[in-house]
């Protein structure tokens, strides 16, 4: 089966297509993104083929601004259609970011039927915009089928990668040379950093280190002044500090070892945390629209998850997660609870929905 991959923008767009091509068994693939973009990097670590077409966004532009991301989009569909003609394929995937809009119309255009993923709960612009070119429409959950036509939704899950899957906490602590008996929280804030989740932990840390480690995803634009804060730590307290600016594969390893999280509530969140397990302290991005509050407050309503607003959080972060470290009940509550939600299976199912439109079932 030939499949054309798009999707693009942030992690959580680009690991659940990587996560359904791992099962694509004896399918020939290629992903379609943005030059420059995150994903081109990230694709290229997984040798995936790539190509780039233009895209952009069209919210929130000044007219002219909007007209030149119009003119963008529009060469972005010429360019999907030759690539299209080009590749051949039999099915599109798409997971969302505006790179996915030209692929998924030029499709169309095409005839080739395009599966689009919704990862978070509540879709975005593009996501509701592709859906109406969409043959089908994969969720994370039944609460957000309410969006969609009825006959082309479908129930997935979040598709995780197997590298996530099968980390194994005794690994981790050997990979970063940690605390056996010490518990581990992990910190980041999704693919691009998060600013005020950096400082309000460097504001923790002194009396956050006295009772665990951290290991801490800075994000490149924070990772200096992390590590000059790290730097000035005692010594006893900077061993328990373990920052990077990224993590690539070695991210399965840092979920695995971790007792909680704190990070923003991005498409991710709503799978992975659930899939291995995991309690958190969800900070929605308060200029993501209400995609991450929407998926953090699931979490919480579903009591696997604590939610601080991001003004908040300066005051809160250090009282809540020692206040959860300290309740090991409640923890394992809370993981309980996360797992309750998972679909481990969510990347088959994916796969059979693309194989059923390809031959042309559906």
């Amino acid at each position: 089966m030939r499949v054309m991959i798009t999707g693009g923008g942030t992690g959580g767009h680009v690991y659940p297509a990587l996560a359904v091509a791992e099962v694509l068994e004896d399918s020939q693939l290629l992903y379609v993104g943005t030059s420059g973009g995150l994903e081109e990097g990230i694709v290229a670590r997984w040798g995936v083929p790539f190509e780039a077409v233009s895209s952009a966004p069209v919210r929130g532009m000044n007219p002219i601004k909007l007209g030149v991301n119009l003119y963008r989009l529009a060469q972005g569909v010429r360019e999907a259609r030759e690539l299209i003609k080009r590749f051949a394929p039999e099915v599109i995937l798409a997971t969302g970011g505006y790179v996915s809009v030209p692929v998924v119309v030029a499709g169309r255009l095409e005839g080739v039927p395009s599966l689009v993923y919704l990862p978070d709960i509540e879709p975005g612009w593009a996501v509701r915009f592709l859906a109406f070119f969409a043959s089908r429409v994969a969720v994370t959950f039944p609460e957000a089928l309410g969006y969609f036509p009825s006959r082309k939704g479908v129930v997935t899950g979040y598709p995780v990668r197997r590298e996530l899957l099968e980390a194994r906490r005794e690994k981790a602590v050997r990979a970063f040379g940690l605390e056996e008996n010490l518990k581990t929280v992990l910190v980041f804030g999704g693919s691009r950093g998060a600013r005020s989740i950096n400082r309000a932990l460097a504001k923790a840390l002194p009396e956050l280190l006295e009772v665990c480690q951290v290991l801490h995803i800075s994000g490149q634009l924070d990772y200096e002044e992390m590590e000059a804060i790290r730097s000035h730590l005692p010594e006893g307290k900077r061993s328990r500090y373990h920052l990077f600016p990224y993590l690539h594969r070695e991210m399965g390893l840092a979920l695995a070892v971790a007792d909680l999280v704190v990070a923003r509530a991005g498409a991710a969140t709503l799978g992975e945390f659930p899939a291995l397990g995991k309690p958190s302290v969800l900070v929605p991005y308060p200029y993501a629209g209400q995609h991450q509050e929407r998926n953090a407050r699931y979490l919480e309503g579903h009591k696997a998850a604590v939610v601080i607003k991001d003004a908040e959080l300066g005051a809160k972060l250090l009282s809540t997660v020692l206040e959860l470290l300290r309740d090991d009940h409640r923890l394992n509550e809370m993981k309980e609870n996360a797992l309750k939600l998972a679909r481990p299976r969510a990347a088959y199912a994916i796969a059979r929905e693309l194989t059923s439109l390809a031959r042309g079932t559906r």
